[in-house]
């Protein structure tokens, strides 16, 4: 966006300058299909979902198709992501969720939607950080003799991924990229290791059986699984940052989704197969999080084991800067629309990365970690001491708001185009929005119901309606903070979702005499 020097000094509509207008704005062209591919793929940390999400899911649940289930996920997201990803090609903001939401469905429900997805990505990103201290602690531990407090490395990351939040955006896709191709070199090492040696069922295919799908698990195994796949639904984030935004974002929603549906299901059956899929739920049990480097040190050695502890670490810390990035533009797009003081909506000067967002995050981060290190009067393998809370409580609040977020945008795709007219030209792509949402509706609702056995609490326990509470406090107060905009501010409400477009007419407004 270029401007004269005399309006440089002339207010631009609704009291925002056009020199005001390029701070609001985000650098473009900065990533290209591959940064953007592999800055959203990092935040599905595949290494922490192999050796943790899953052996959880084979445990608790007792669900032998797993594999089944990370298919039929994945065929629900890439029905999202038709009508998604067609929106993207309309709306290019860093607001992602909310905007849509707001295109679709108004500048209130946008409000509350913003809110949701602030709260929720803030909690997935801060949650992590609770089991990277407890991992870097036993690390420390085990090969180092060192004891060292788990939120010692959690603060030590808080702020190496507040530094790198301030650098260019294209920097951090390759920090990404580096981090996510090893680890997922050796998953991938993992799996033929485990085709090739088989249990003593050899290669079966019976945990993508439907019948392996039956049992009251089934719900909660959902919900385990659907937060394997967070992170493809970022690539919208970026849009701004993009070349050829209306090419490169769809694009990289499909590969994404389908990538990782096709990576996760095989992996997990590898583990079916490495165990055998009668053996798979005992042996899970016995094994908790260090199935994957047990069946690792019996096929590939200790040496290979140990580096996939190391990168099992910087995976984590991978997610947490692919979050960590997220988070930093959802609160750029509020503050440049109003939804929150207008200092979160400008870019550095040198990096033109949302550095006020980004400290945002970084202070969220820092306190949230101090409060749970303060509570800390258990031992670290207490699964109610205070790290392990940290990491399951932050997940499925943040994975149960991205799930509702991504309902609700559903939704919005089809109101979106019923009121442009095209009902007719996307016709296919609203009804594949409308079979994603019904299928998102009823895994919130399982997500809701069973949130109890997601953070590991008793079926009486207050934090199985406090926890989820959490969301549905996040929505009211931006739904309510749209009311008042809506009554007070109309010209802030009326921008809600514009994103740099609200800009372009602010320029047209200071062009006409």
């Amino acid at each position: 966006m270029t401007t004269d020097s005399s309006s440089k000094s002339r207010p631009a509509a609704g009291g925002i300058s056009t020199f005001k207008g390029q701070e609001r704005a985000l650098r473009a062209d900065r990533l290209g299909t591959g940064g953007l591919l592999l800055s959203v793929l990092a935040a599905t940390a595949p290494l922490m979902v192999v050796a943790g999400v899953m052996p959880t899911t084979f445990a608790v649940m007792g669900i032998v198709g797993q594999p089944l289930l990370f298919v039929v996920l994945g065929t629900v997201l890439v029905l999202f992501s038709l009508g998604y990803a067609e929106m993207s090609r309309h709306v290019h903001n860093a607001g992602a969720f909310y905007a849509y939401i707001s295109r679709g469905l108004g500048g209130t429900a946008g409000a509350g939607a913003a809110m949701v997805a602030l709260v929720a990505y803030n909690a997935l990103q801060v949650g992590i950080y609770g089991i990277f201290g407890f991992e870097v602690s036993g690390l420390f531990a085990t090969y180092a003799d060192i004891e060292i407090a788990w939120w010692i490395p959690s603060l030590v990351a808080v702020l190496a991924v507040g530094a790198l939040g301030w650098l260019k955006i294209d920097v951090n896709a390759r920090v990404l990229g580096v981090l996510l191709v090893i680890e997922v070199l050796l998953v991938v090492v993992f799996d033929i290791a485990a085709i090739a040696d088989p249990g003593k069922e050899g290669l079966s295919l019976h945990a993508f059986n439907p019948d392996t799908l039956t049992g009251a698990g089934v719900g909660t195994a959902l919900c385990f699984c659907i937060a394997a796949f967070l992170g493809f639904e970022q690539a919208p984030v970026y849009a701004e940052e993009t070349s050829k935004p209306h090419e490169v974002v769809p694009r990289v929603m499909f590969l994404a989704v389908t990538g990782v549906a096709v990576f996760f299901a095989i992996s997990s059956w590898a583990l079916t197969v490495a165990t055998g899929p009668a053996g798979i739920i005992g042996t899970s049990q016995e094994q908790s999080a260090g199935l994957l480097f047990f069946l690792t040190e019996e096929r590939l050695g200790g040496t290979f084991t140990d580096v996939l502890h190391i990168l099992f670490v910087t995976g984590m810390f991978a997610a947490m800067l692919s979050f960590h990035n997220v988070v930093a533009r959802y609160a750029f797009a509020m503050g440049r629309e109003g939804l929150l003081p207008a200092a979160f909506g400008r870019t550095t000067g040198t990096s033109g990365a949302p550095g006020t967002g980004s400290l945002l995050q970084t202070g969220i981060a820092a306190v949230l970690v101090l409060v749970f290190a303060f509570t800390d009067d258990k031992p670290a393998g207490d699964p109610t001491a205070p790290v392990l809370r940290l990491f399951t409580w932050g997940g499925n609040i943040g994975a149960l708001g991205v799930i509702v977020l991504m309902a609700i945008a559903s939704l919005s795709v089809v109101v979106f185009f019923v009121r442009r007219g095209a009902a007719g030209a996307q016709a296919w792509r609203l009804v594949t929005s409308v079979l994603a949402g019904i299928a998102l509706v009823v895994i919130a609702g399982y997500t809701v119901k069973d949130f109890d056995v997601l953070v590991g609490a008793g079926p009486d326990s207050v934090l199985s309606w406090i926890l989820p509470g959490v969301i549905g406090l996040a929505l009211v107060i931006g739904l309510v903070q749209g009311a008042i905009l809506r009554a007070r501010a109309p010209e802030t409400h009326a921008r809600i979702g514009l994103g740099n477009e609200a800009f372009q007419l602010d320029q047209e407004a200071e062009r006409t005499p």
